[in-house]
């Protein structure tokens, strides 16, 4: 079974993702800030994590380094998620790891879908 973190202040966009996910047989850890996906992230790092762009306690793009940077069996898929398209955004998180971005608000489809092509990349 895949694990995904989804990283967002947002308990609305948390809880609504998680219930999409968990439907698709996917363990799924939630985290308002930077700091708490750190922590959880020390201790069992998931397979997919989903970052806000606008995160309240660290730049997204910082984090996703500081992610990239923990000693772990593998890397994670990085997907950064903005409010808007914000190419300077999500550049530096590509140049930080991240692997590709969505734009809220997603549909179901739209986040099965980069679960898929994570499965598919994997």
């Amino acid at each position: 079974m895949a694990r995904c973190l989804i990283v967002d202040d947002s308990s609305v966009i948390r809880k609504v993702a998680k219930r999409i996910l968990t439907s698709a047989e996917m363990m799924v850890t939630e985290a308002a800030t930077g700091q708490e996906a750190l922590d959880l992230s020390a201790h069992d790092m998931a397979d997919i994590i989903i970052i806000d762009s606008s995160l309240p306690d660290m730049d997204s793009s910082d984090l996703v380094r500081r992610l990239m940077a923990l000693p772990a069996e593998f890397k994670p898929h990085v997907l950064l998620c903005l409010a808007e398209l914000d190419l300077g955004a999500i550049m530096r998180a590509k140049r930080a790891g991240a692997q590709g971005y969505m734009l809220k608000p997603f549909t179901r489809a739209q986040l099965l879908e980069q679960f898929r092509e994570f499965q598919t990349a994997a």
